[in-house]
């Protein structure tokens, strides 16, 4: 037979083998958070053992086993089936079946129903929890502003213990009575009773009301951690809480910049300063300085400056501290710090040459130097001043400065007399005293420092040392040979005669001098000569006075601030430091500064570049700064005719400029006045040529250059540039130009007088006027002017000339004609008419 044979029910009669005692199924249960729990449903029999013919007894209540622990990850495993036992008879197989059945109908009855029970108490936990941390949202609001109020001290409570997790039931047997009752436990809320001070325990409450935002906070979240339900474990930091606390309190109370104490400064304020400076450093707002001062009855701008006594009144107004500073306070004062006696040291003299053009002073010092630097000068005269340091036969160190002696370097002279400790006025034994010689002597007797006179050239056949001493005198110069205490030595440069004796004498004078200095501190210095080298930048040539100017010093000089980059000797070679009457190149300017500045090292950059600063706006001041006027003044400045005539100059170095600049202002005249619109140091740049092409003016280099691309702006503009190497020809041709802007020169000269005796009709429009020649003579065409009460009336041409009924040319004194005058019919008798002649000369000025 067949399986399906097999299964069938025998009729008549009862399927042998051993009955199943029995019979399992399988229910699954649901629970929150999608947890599934799958029981094994058994159903025993009892064998009951009766006599043949009784009723079976009625079937046993079902009987749900103890589930195995839920594993969350793990999949239900069914229980094993026992043996299959022999085939039971057809009648008894009906009836288990049935019973089975009946069993597993009853099962899934119950298991929906409890699915059911269970599913509406989580709707009503889930709605009572909502209500619960609203109400505990609400008091902890509260809490929270009485704790803002009154500072409190947190005290982290111990919660309390909670039952076990659903997941750690044990789940009892279901029964047809119980199934109801075998359904998962709904989530449970600790609950917090309001206390009187806040505590933190309350708070992951409320971070679970927020979201998954504040979970974040507590650490990286997992599915165990998601699913779990313990609250420690969500729970977040006390900081964290603290945190929130405040930042609600922020929100709630309008933030903290109300609380925060203001910060009071010590504002340091000088005589002058801009509002928007002063609001810088009281850390204000500009625009807030403004207003105040517009309340104070000032409409002022954040780049107007005001006074000492309204920026007290502001810095007090803004709740600040005031420190009042004086220019003295910014400025450095030299004079005031004075060296100890105990640490001045001897140092090496500084000794200036002087004297005329061509006397032979660079000479000399080649000599003294054993080179050559006149080869090096254009023309074969000094432009720039030199500073050189020589050895002597017994190892002493003479500092020497050369100075042209060009007039047009006055003022290189003067500073040279101002930093020199002795002065060698270099004169020519064959052409004696000259202008700039007697100008030396001047500055010499002002800087109050000692001289030695050096007779050159006296070996040449023309040479007269006599006479030179004899014209000294005219000076009040007294030498050793005329009974005076002033130095005198003969020496040939060419020959090399006397420079022996000329050492020994600067040896002398300079032991006499007592020169001394302090190595040991800041150094200070003079500038000598400054220019702005192409590949070097800024070079400024110092002779330091006293102290030790070192590589990395910070100083200030001038207007200019910077850092000694590298220092380079007067023979070229780079060293570390220069000690007291020392001259070196010194690197690392900001720009290039005025010969003659003062060189300071300071102890940092921001007090270099505050000094600097200082003193350009001081120089800004002065520059724009005008003098009071009155109505004369402007009315003079309305009807002045002088012509300026604009120029432009660059040269290689400051002193050069310097002296152009001069020498230029001198040739100005009366009715022409040279302007220089920019003065500078360095190569011609293409700004230079905007400016010269904006204003038509002329650019001259003095022993500079144009680059590339400021010579083709050049050419495009057609800016005339003018290169020179000796001011000589520079300021000639200058001069030429400068005359050729005036006019010609008029000149009138007066060659008759002749009165007016009447007035006739000549034509529709013009008169004629019958006049007596009085003085000199009338001619046609002649210049003339028509005066009435000697006042000019008019001044005319005479347009035609007849006497009687002919037209002459001219008409001598004591005649009488007739005269028709151009342009002007204003004409009585009694009125006088001058007649003169203009002839036109070119000007030269």
């Amino acid at each position: 037979m067949s399986d399906s044979n097999e299964d069938k029910p025998v009729l008549g009669r009862k399927p042998l083998g051993i009955k199943r005692t029995v019979e399992s199924g399988q229910v699954q249960q649901s629970f929150s958070h999608g947890r599934k729990n799958t029981v094994v449903v058994e159903v025993k029999r009892r064998r009951i053992i009766g006599k043949p013919g009784e009723a079976p007894m009625a079937a046993p209540e079902p009987v749900v086993a103890a589930p195995a622990p839920v594993a969350p990850v793990a999949a239900p495993v069914a229980a094993p089936r026992p043996a299959a036992p022999p085939s039971p008879p057809r009648n008894d197989l009906m009836s288990r079946q049935e019973m089975q059945a009946k069993l597993l109908r009853e099962a899934e009855e119950s298991r929906m129903s409890a699915l059911e029970d269970a599913r509406r108490r989580e709707e009503a936990a889930r709605l009572a929890a909502s209500e619960e941390e609203k109400r505990r949202a609400e008091e902890n609001r509260r809490v929270d502003q009485d704790a803002a109020a009154v500072p409190v001290v947190e005290v982290v409570a111990k919660p309390e213990p909670e039952a076990a997790p659903a997941d750690d039931v044990a789940v009892a047997p279901v029964t047809e009575d119980t199934a109801s009752d075998a359904r998962p436990a709904p989530r449970r809320f600790t609950p917090v009773t309001p206390a009187k001070r806040p505590e933190p325990a309350a708070k992951p409450d409320r971070a679970a009301k927020r979201g998954d935002h504040d979970r974040r906070q507590s650490g990286k979240l997992t599915v165990n951690r998601a699913l779990s339900d313990d609250d420690s474990a969500r729970a977040r930091s006390l900081a964290a809480l603290k945190r929130a606390r405040e930042k609600e309190h922020r929100r709630t109370h309008g933030g903290s910049q109300q609380n925060r104490e203001k910060q009071v400064r010590d504002v340091v304020v000088p005589e002058g300063i801009t509002v928007q400076e002063l609001a810088n450093r009281m850390a204000e707002k500009g625009a807030d300085l403004v207003k105040a001062l517009f309340k104070m009855g000032m409409p002022v701008t954040v780049n107007q400056t005001i006074d000492q006594d309204t920026a007290e009144l502001l810095v007090e107004e803004f709740g600040h501290r005031i420190q009042r500073v004086s220019d003295a306070d910014v400025e450095i004062d030299t004079g005031a710090d004075v060296d100890a006696d105990e640490t001045l040291k001897p140092r090496a003299p500084v000794v200036t040459i002087m004297g005329h053009v061509d006397h032979g002073k660079t000479s000399l010092l080649d000599a003294l130097r054993g080179t050559d630097v006149v080869a090096g000068e254009a023309g074969g005269i000094t432009q720039h001043i030199g500073a050189y340091q020589i050895k002597a036969k017994g190892g002493e160190i003479i500092t020497f400065l050369d100075t042209p002696g060009h007039e047009a370097f006055t003022e290189m002279r003067a500073r040279g007399a101002n930093v020199t400790d002795i002065v060698v006025l270099v004169v020519a034994a064959n052409d004696g005293l000259m202008p700039q010689t007697i100008e030396a002597i001047n500055h010499t007797k002002a800087a109050g420092v000692p001289m030695i006179v050096a007779i050159n050239k006296i070996d040449l056949d023309t040479a007269n040392p006599q006479r030179v001493r004899e014209r000294l005198l005219e000076h009040e110069v007294m030498v050793e040979e005329m009974g005076g205490e002033v130095q005198d030595v003969e020496v040939s440069a060419l020959k090399k005669i006397g420079l022996d004796t000329l050492i020994e004498k600067i040896l002398l004078q300079a032991e006499l001098l007592e020169l001394k200095a302090n190595p040991d501190r800041t150094a200070e210095g003079r500038v000598i000569e400054a220019q702005l080298d192409k590949g070097r930048g800024a070079v400024a040539t110092i002779l330091v006075g006293r102290g030790t100017l070192k590589v990395g010093d910070i100083f200030v000089v001038g207007e200019q601030s910077g850092k000694v980059r590298a220092m380079v000797n007067d023979k070229g070679q780079n060293i570390k430091e220069a000690g007291p009457s020392m001259p070196v190149e010194v690197l690392g300017l900001s720009g290039v500064p005025m010969a003659g500045d003062q060189l300071s090292v300071v102890e940092n950059e921001a007090r270099a570049r505050e000094v600097a600063a200082y003193r350009a706006e001081q120089a800004t001041k002065k520059r724009t700064t005008s003098a009071p006027t009155s109505f004369e003044h402007m009315f003079s400045a309305l009807n002045t005719t002088q012509i300026e005539y604009p120029i432009v100059v660059k040269g290689d170095v400051q002193g050069s400029v310097e002296a152009i600049v001069s020498s230029l202002n001198r040739i100005s005249t009366d009715e022409i006045k040279v302007r220089v619109l920019h003065s500078g140091v360095g190569a011609i740049t293409e700004s230079d040529v905007t400016l010269a092409a904006a204003s038509r003016a002329p650019l001259i280099g003095f022993n500079v250059r144009p680059n590339a691309k400021a010579r083709q702006l050049a050419e495009r503009d057609k800016v005339s540039l003018r290169y020179y190497d000796v001011i000589y020809d520079l300021l000639e041709e200058v001069k030429g130009e400068m005359a050729g802007q005036l006019a010609p020169e008029r000149i009138e000269t007066v060659v008759g007088r002749a009165e007016i005796k009447d007035v006739f009709p000549a034509g529709k429009k013009d008169k004629a006027a019958g006049m007596l020649v009085v003085d000199g003579f009338i001619r046609k065409g002649i210049n003339a002017r028509l005066t009435r009460n000697d006042v000019i009336v008019s001044a005319t041409i005479i347009a035609s000339l007849r006497r009687f009924k002919d037209d002459v040319a001219e008409v001598r004194a004591g005649l009488e004609c007739g005269a028709v005058l151009a342009d002007t019919n204003d004409i009585k008798p009694g009125d006088m008419l001058e007649l003169f002649e203009v002839e036109e000369r070119a000007r030269v000025l």
